[in-house]
């Protein structure tokens, strides 16, 4: 006789266990690389305060710790299958596919970052100062150059949350069953920030129990917007994209925009507060009514994990 079901029981626990321990491993890289940050009392209390050459490396370590720990899952946890493939990491094809989605990873946060000033301003919350098209077209340049510079700082993040956390969520979902995995994982990686909120990092001069609601608001939101470009194009590139945007070009062009003697609060301004729900959520819903958040076929889960061997026994 063999031990086959027992091997066959084992494989599912380990396929559980790994979301658990990728979270456990994140976590632990995001505390230790903002330690220093920390330890030494740093809080950052104005929105348009600029990054420390310290907080700089902190935060560029931190943002590692995704990538990190999901290969380390992988080899360790569920070994099986080639890194590239469990992870998305790929060029969309054809080709010229992947340079549409890679510009549509660009240009939907642009737009969402276009309507929520915009809101913002008719709703008198953000005071819009006087724009010169030359030092904006200046600026816009310099924008994708930091974007493109940026760029292997968001793969670290994106490898993790999207090309790791959420598919093995949702391996098993389809309809309203994948509710559950956007959730999760919109909350893990709104919670994994939590050292950076403590320290004013996202809502300068806010308290934890504002800055943290908030944060898993925004989080849950604009998840499913790079969940949907990662899914449409079978990589994570496009939300690597994406999220480099929101991160660096949006939060710049809130600043770009604002009247330069006014106070900025990003509760009330760009995607990270409340017109920026209001937008996102709108996308969202949009996105889930039109059947586009669904998990298309063949990215339903990690590989499948190889059988070890039978192992003969006597009776």
């Amino acid at each position: 006789m063999t031990n086959l079901p027992a091997e066959a029981g084992r494989q599912p626990l380990r396929r559980r266990r790994g979301p658990l321990v990728y979270l456990v491993l994140a976590n632990l890289g995001m505390w230790a690389a903002m330690s220093p940050l920390l330890i030494s009392g740093f809080q950052r209390g104005d929105a348009r305060e600029e990054t420390g050459a310290l907080a700089e490396v902190c935060i560029a370590a931190a943002m590692f710790a995704p990538a990190l720990a999901a290969l380390l899952v992988i080899r360790l946890v569920e070994p099986g299958g080639r890194v590239r493939d469990a992870l998305a990491l790929r060029w969309p094809r054809p080709w010229g596919r992947g340079v549409r989605a890679c510009l549509t990873g660009l240009a939907v946060p642009a737009g969402l970052t276009v309507a929520a000033l915009a809101l913002g301003s008719a709703a008198g919350v953000y005071p819009v100062g006087e724009l010169h098209w030359g030092t904006t077209g200046t600026w816009a340049v310099g924008m994708l150059v930091q974007i493109a510079v940026s760029l292997p700082l968001f793969f670290g993040e994106e490898l993790g949350w999207q090309g790791y956390l959420f598919p093995r969520l949702a391996r098993s979902g389809s309809g309203t069953r994948l509710l559950p995995a956007y959730l999760l994982t919109g909350c893990a990686f709104a919670l994994w920030h939590l050292p950076t909120l403590l320290m004013g990092g996202q809502y300068p001069g806010r308290p934890w129990y504002v800055s943290v609601p908030a944060m898993l608001v925004s989080c849950t939101l604009v998840l499913p917007i790079f969940t949907w470009l990662r899914l449409r194009s079978g990589s994570v590139l496009p939300a690597v994209l994406a999220h480099a945007f929101v991160s660096t070009a949006s939060v710049g062009m809130v600043k770009q925009g604002a009247d330069p003697t006014a106070r900025l609060d990003p509760l009330h301004m760009g995607l990270t507060g409340w017109p920026g729900w209001i937008v996102m959520g709108a996308l969202v819903a949009f996105l889930a009514l039109t059947g586009r958040l669904r998990m298309p076929p063949g990215v339903t889960g990690p590989p499948q994990l190889p059988a070890r061997a039978p192992l003969a026994t006597t009776a």
